[in-house]
């Protein structure tokens, strides 16, 4: 479920809500009033629904359409190379061409076929991981607990980002970063390992420091609304175009501003947060910085 559909499934509780309350304190354009905007929130919801699953199939049918297409170019290949042999055993073909070069031709011909397969495995496996949520993936690159740790502790989370901050204190001022931790609360529990959260922090502060090539700023905001924790992490560097901010947790992924490094820390940063239930996803436009978006449960 998207984050759009969460919200519009939230309104839509509200607005029920605030329908049933009305029968009783307020007049009855305020009961038709949210009990319209109720029905509408969950129409909504129906529609984007409904726009998932058409996205959902409209991407297996590119798929394959791909498949065929590569299978097609595999079944020409193969085709030629009997031919070619099929030439040279009616006497069809000039015998005195050198054997090596023929030899050499099928191989290169025989290694495209193989190399057609193998892309086909690839692709195969990277839509079976993308449709299974890269469950296993996720699971492999989460840093391990240690052998004391408490998984669901109750850990301060604003504190926990103040020592994140206080860690790259001396690197940030070499670079010109300056970096905030903003709250309206002193504290606020959250039941996770600290150990996971920490890392969750470092990685993001890290990429940050590794990517905004520029002075500026990191400003961490922490929030809570019912039940929810809000995490935003907003720096004001180059930023990224959209279309490559919507790869940048995955694995091994490296953008048009890619630096030395692995790939691996916001990769492991989504796989910490999806551990808890909770959400993750980056905002940015270039040259007006980087938003990174955390929604926990508490």
């Amino acid at each position: 479920m998207t984050i759009l559909q969460k919200i519009l499934l939230i309104a839509a509780g509200i607005c029920y809500a605030v329908t049933l309350y009305s029968f009783f304190n307020s007049g009855v354009y305020i009961i038709i009033l949210f009990f319209l905007l109720h029905s509408l929130c969950l129409l909504l919801f129906c529609y984007r629904c409904y726009m998932e699953s058409t996205r959902d199939a409209k991407k297996i049918e590119t798929y394959q359409q791909d498949i065929g297409m590569e299978m097609a170019e595999k079944d020409s290949l193969l085709k030629l190379l009997q031919e070619r042999i099929s030439v040279i055993r009616t006497g069809h073909m000039d015998l005195s061409r050198n054997f090596d070069e023929l030899q050499l031709e099928k191989e290169k011909l025989e290694k495209r076929v193989a190399e057609l397969e193998q892309e086909k495995q690839e692709h195969m496996d990277k839509e079976v991981a993308t449709m299974m949520g890269e469950g296993a993936v996720m699971e492999g690159i989460l840093p391990p607990l240690p052998e004391d740790a408490i998984p669901l502790g109750t850990v301060d989370i604003i504190a926990l980002a103040n020592r994140a901050k206080d860690v790259f204190r001396d690197v940030a001022q070499k670079a010109g970063l300056r970096i905030t931790v903003s709250s309206a609360l002193s504290m606020l529990p959250v039941r996770a390992d600290e150990n996971r959260l920490m890392i969750l922090f470092k990685n993001i502060i890290d990429n940050s420091l590794k990517y905004m090539n520029r002075a500026g700023s990191l400003v961490i905001t922490i929030s809570t609304i019912n039940d929810d924790i809000f995490v935003v992490l907003k720096d004001t560097g180059e930023g990224l175009p959209e279309a490559e901010t919507r790869h940048i947790f995955e694995l091994n992924y490296q953008g048009s501003n890619r630096m030395s490094g692995n790939g691996l820390g916001l990769a492991q940063a989504r796989a910490i947060v999806e551990a808890y239930g909770g959400t993750i996803y980056a905002r940015s436009t270039p040259g007006k910085g980087m938003g990174i978006y955390i929604q926990l449960p508490a």
